[in-house]
């Protein structure tokens, strides 16, 4: 694994502030297990999972991207064409999480993934294409859904303008 990936970075920012595996897995909601694999350059990490071990870790999501990694710059261009607005105003005790998720035009790409708890979308503007459990569909404006994120989900932008979507992620199943 390159010096400077996003997995590298991981452990020594966890490492660096005295925190076991366990106890950051508490804190973000995602297993040791994935944790130890994104440690270790075997498992691709998330946006979401990203920000997540971001707030933990308290630093900003690009103290994981190093100049000259490939791996880095992809998951750099995907935060490039996501763009989210933590609603939380803070707060971190809630049983949910709430963000606004801004999807550029082309955004197609990506791996379905899984978490605890249950995901509800709202789309504020655009069309959005949804993906649970292997099952695509759209979602226009002032459209919903709620879903068991246990299942592996993703979202795409098949569109030719932006999505902006609201995200509620539950903590805890």
């Amino acid at each position: 694994m390159p010096t400077g990936s996003i997995g590298t970075t991981l452990k020594d920012l966890r490492k660096e502030r005295k925190m076991t595996l366990k106890e950051l897995a508490d804190e973000t909601g995602v297993s040791i297990s994935f944790l130890s694999q994104v440690e270790r350059g075997k498992s691709s990490v998330t946006l979401e999972s990203l920000r997540k071990i971001s707030d933990a870790l308290k630093v900003d999501t690009s103290a994981f991207f190093t100049d000259g990694d490939a791996e880095q710059d992809d998951l750099a261009d995907r935060l490039e064409r996501f763009y989210y607005k933590d609603l939380s105003n803070g707060v971190k005790e809630a049983g949910f999480s709430p963000i606004l998720v801004t999807l550029h035009p082309g955004d197609n790409k990506g791996n379905a993934f899984a978490h605890n708890g249950y995901e509800f979308i709202f789309v504020v503007e655009g069309v959005l294409t949804v993906e649970v459990d292997g099952q695509r569909f759209e979602l226009t404006e002032q459209q919903s859904t709620l879903f068991d994120a246990r299942k592996t989900h993703y979202w795409f932008n098949m569109t030719e303008r932006d999505v902006r979507f609201l995200v509620v992620s539950s903590k805890t199943n």
